[in-house]
């Protein structure tokens, strides 16, 4: 009886473990519901690693989209492609475009009923279909995602191309597009089916433990700050308070909200992956020539263009993922709305502060918050008061006025705006008017015209 008893032990013992395991599979649940980018692959990467820590045996993801980004979708379908844990894709319903790819490059695709999968040709922002070289990349990106997974090539080639022909499945001259039924007759998902427990059944799973992948609140944090509309209000308060601190030079508080801004829009997209240190070094490289230009350096304004431009650029470029000015795997239209935005983001700020800056400095809540000893009777800055009789009097214009700068009457300097539109520094000037902070002068040589 022992030498049966011990001769069935290893039987019995294989028969508790597969048994145990078919009772205890774990699959880790992710939600991708929204439009493919940086938020997405964000997402799709901490759950993988989140699943990945968990030792889950299935990577399921409830997918729902119309597309997105081709980059970004191209870093998930990587992820799926060289995971080590099973992956599942529930259509749920649409995987449209990029959808469709990384769809493809799971180990299965459930699909619910009435879902659909394919129409997967690069369009811009207006749904307009890009030049060949955009559908030739999609294309071959689906052929060797559907090749790495054993589906038919061809049709993952149909999804993109309205040329291939396949008479059993489309017209020609007609994009690919599966409904849930089709899918599975194709070969290309394993089943429809009515919901998500219909999965574990289909792939004969018993009280499935899910792990469902929560977002926290810096995630939420972080897809807020990108959201276009609070990138736009962030640049604002850049540059307005760039725009403060250089008008008014040890304001203290206009650079901090400057600085405040500049962490919120910035660190966001370094880590979403979009802002690489030298955009960033691009835009503060703009801000230093825009303060040399204010207060270094008088001329044509060579520095003050180029500050500009490098601000500019370095704004738009952070938001749109590129590969040092290589721009092909980026969403078309994607990098003109971003100069859109930061371009109507400095205009907006231009004309709040000409029509509310003067109101601001001299408010009393203002006052309160900035520092105020940096410019001093003693040291030879004066604010302008309007019982001062200034009209007429000549001086010398301390710093380039275009417009407006910095003078010196009588040993005392004091803000002014010319009348010329540019004055060079030291030439002679005269005050032909004064109205609240400034003095508005012409040169010397025009007056005696």
């Amino acid at each position: 009886m022992n030498k049966i008893t011990k001769s069935i032990w290893p039987f019995l013992l294989f028969f508790l473990v597969i048994t145990f395991n078919g009772y205890a599979q774990k699959i880790y649940k992710v939600e991708l519901q929204d439009e493919i980018g940086p938020n997405a692959w964000r997402t799709i990467k901490k759950a993988y690693e989140g699943a990945v820590e968990a030792k889950a045996d299935y990577f399921l993801i409830d997918l729902n989209t119309f597309g997105g980004a081709v980059n970004f979708a191209d870093s998930i379908r990587s992820q799926l492609l060289d995971s080590k844990i099973q992956t599942i894709v529930y259509v749920n319903n649409n995987a449209a475009s990029a959808g469709a790819l990384i769809a493809l490059a799971s180990d299965k695709i459930y699909m619910h009923n009435g879902g659909s999968i394919g129409a997967a040709s690069v369009v811009n922002g207006s749904g307009e279909i890009m030049p060949e070289k955009y559908q030739s990349y999609m294309r071959g990106l689906m052929r060797a995602t559907a090749e790495a997974k054993g589906r038919d090539p061809k049709i993952a080639e149909a999804f993109v191309d309205p040329e291939i022909s396949l008479p059993t499945y489309k017209e020609d001259g007609k994009l690919l597009t599966f409904t849930a039924t089709e899918a599975v007759n194709a070969g290309v998902a394993v089943a429809a089916v009515a919901n998500e427990n219909a999965i574990y059944t289909n792939l004969k799973i018993e009280n499935p433990t899910v792990v469902q992948h929560e977002i926290t609140f810096i995630d939420s944090l972080i897809a807020l700050l990108i959201n276009p509309i609070v990138s736009g209000l962030l640049i604002l308060g850049i540059i307005g308070g760039i725009y403060m601190e250089l008008q008014t030079p040890g304001i203290g508080f206009a650079l901090v909200v400057a600085l405040v801004c500049g962490a919120l829009f910035f660190a966001p997209l370094y880590l979403q992956g979009l802002a690489d240190n030298w955009e960033i070094a691009l835009f503060v490289i703009g801000v230093i020539l825009l303060a040399l230009e204010i207060f270094v350096i008088p001329g044509f304004g060579l520095p003050g263009i180029l500050g500009i431009i490098f601000m500019l650029c370095g704004l738009a470029f952070s938001m749109v993922s590129n590969d040092y000015l290589d721009f092909k795997f980026t969403q078309p239209g994607l990098l003109m709305n971003s100069f859109l935005i930061v371009v109507g983001a400095m205009v907006l700020t231009v004309v709040l502060m000409v029509l509310f800056g003067k109101d601001l400095l001299k408010s009393s809540a203002f006052k309160k918050l900035v520092l105020q000893d940096e410019q001093t009777a003693e040291t030879g800055y004066t604010s302008s008061v309007p019982k001062l009789n200034l009209i007429n009097r000549n001086g010398i214009a301390k710093t380039v006025l275009r417009p407006a700068g910095k003078i010196e009457i009588d040993d005392v300097w004091y803000d002014a705006v010319a009348l010329d539109g540019f004055i060079d520094v030291g030439e002679e000037i005269y005050v032909e008017k004064h109205e609240n902070y400034n003095l508005f002068v012409r040169r010397v040589a025009e007056k005696k015209a």
